[in-house]
């Protein structure tokens, strides 16, 4: 009777849930990296050099490091519906107000303040799943709300770059109807959200009754199992070594995938693609083998119920596929080796974001969450900035993504040699629940 009541219950929180966090998650990502396809004719009319590029690019992560811990904390008190709604509005309006930028300062101070709006909305999210789902689900949930991530680059390209050939209309710059025409869906969909979204399982008025008690012993019981190992409070949570070891392995991927995504559009035109419509479309390719990365790992993660060994593994694919393209730059070979690293990058999110609810709860797990998700994401600062200059010094691309390369493997080693999380809710025995 369990079972039933248990595939009932998620089936209905999936198909409530996961749309509305891949199609958020989507905006967020389309008005985060849309600047790397405004790149292509926005440095030229702003006179802006990769470095300079780059750095302005990169301030968003210093808003984003700034409020992301006091935002996650905020939102364990308010609620997810009020505080999502008011990041999205608040986010989507200052994308909007981009197209005002007129040059490297103006562009850095509104992408800081992009980043200190967004604050707090991708640990919220992986926040509020552990309202919902049990720990033998959260790879996967994790990694299907993530999907938005690489089909915000691969849909992303094609509709960014073909908005960029609007120029001359209504008197604007190709680059500034874009970032206008993509930050309007991003506030629509925050007044949704307030409509959309329930705080707790126990106000779920689309589960019965006998759902909600099910979900609320099952999540009360892994609670308590983490619970009586120990009780972290918020600053010992941010700061035990086990979550900042976590950070830090989170660090490496990040600044290799942020490095990588905002160049991706002008590493392609490097080797050769001269039509932005044209790069728009390859853009896709390396991260659609990202998004197939984010579901191949998370179910594989999911279905073996273990985390430290599969982010290893994308960890050391990533390391390869870069190595792979700095060594093939120029060719059409650096596409594969492109692929292959997205593949590991996206890969990684589902085993990583699973670790730290294993051991946190509470206060403690809102704030660590945003905590490593915050030291990490400093990495799209450090990873564009990194790339600009190489390529300004060097003229290639290629010095960039072996120092890239090198952040996974530290990031291969710090899993390798201290990630080893207990799980008291039953790490290492795999589960197969009837709502697989």
């Amino acid at each position: 009777m369990d079972d039933m009541i248990e595939k009932s219950a998620m089936r209905k929180i999936y198909i409530r849930l996961l749309p509305f966090a891949i199609l958020s998650y989507f905006l967020a990502y389309i008005d985060r990296i849309n600047g790397s396809f405004a790149a292509l004719t926005m440095r030229g009319d702003l006179g802006l050099s990769a470095t300079a590029y780059g750095f302005a690019v990169g301030t968003f992560y210093w808003g984003y490091f700034i409020f992301e811990v006091p935002s996650n904390v905020v939102m364990e008190k308010v609620g997810a519906r009020i505080w999502i709604a008011r990041i999205m509005i608040t986010w989507g309006i200052l994308a909007g107000v981009t197209a005002a930028v007129v040059g490297e300062t103006s562009f850095g101070v509104v992408r800081f303040l992009l980043g200190s709006a967004e604050a707090g909305f991708f640990p919220g999210i992986v926040l509020y799943f552990t309202y919902w789902f049990p720990s033998y689900h959260h790879a996967r949930i994790v990694s299907g709300f993530l999907i938005g991530l690489p089909f915000a680059v691969a849909a992303g390209a094609p509709i960014s770059t073909a908005l960029l050939g609007l120029d001359g209309m209504w008197g604007l710059k190709g680059w500034q109807i874009m970032y206008i025409a993509e930050g309007v869906p991003t506030v629509l969909i925050g007044i949704v959200t307030l409509f959309v979204l329930t705080d707790k399982p126990e106000q779920a008025k689309f589960l019965t009754v006998e759902e909600k008690a099910w979900l609320s012993a099952k999540l009360a019981s892994e609670r308590k199992a983490k619970e009586t190992v120990r009780v972290f409070s918020m600053l010992q949570g941010m700061f035990d070594l086990k979550v900042l070891l976590l950070a830090l392995n989170y660090f490496g991927i990040v600044v290799a995938s942020l490095g990588v995504l905002f160049f991706v559009p002008q590493i392609i035109q490097s080797i050769g693609a001269t039509s932005n419509m044209t790069i728009g479309w390859l853009t896709m390719i390396p991260y659609i083998s990202g998004a197939i990365g984010l579901v191949v790992w998370g179910f594989v993660s999911d279905r073996m119920n273990e985390r430290r060994w599969n982010l290893l593994g994308a960890c050391a694919v990533s390391t390869i596929g870069l190595i792979i393209a700095g060594m093939t730059m120029g060719s059409w070979w650096a596409m594969v080796g492109l692929s292959i690293a997205t593949f590991g990058f996206y890969g990684s999110k589902g085993p990583f974001w699973s670790m730290p609810p294993m051991f946190l709860t509470g206060t403690a797990a809102a704030a660590s969450i945003a905590w490593i998700n915050s030291i990490g994401n400093l990495g799209g600062f450090f990873g564009p900035w990194y790339v600009g200059v190489v390529k300004d010094l060097t003229g290639s691309y290629s010095g960039g993504l072996y120092g890239l390369a090198f952040l996974c493997v530290i990031s291969a080693v710090v899993c390798a040699l201290f990630l080893d999380i207990p799980d008291p809710v039953g790490q290492g025995t795999v589960v197969h629940s009837e709502a697989d």
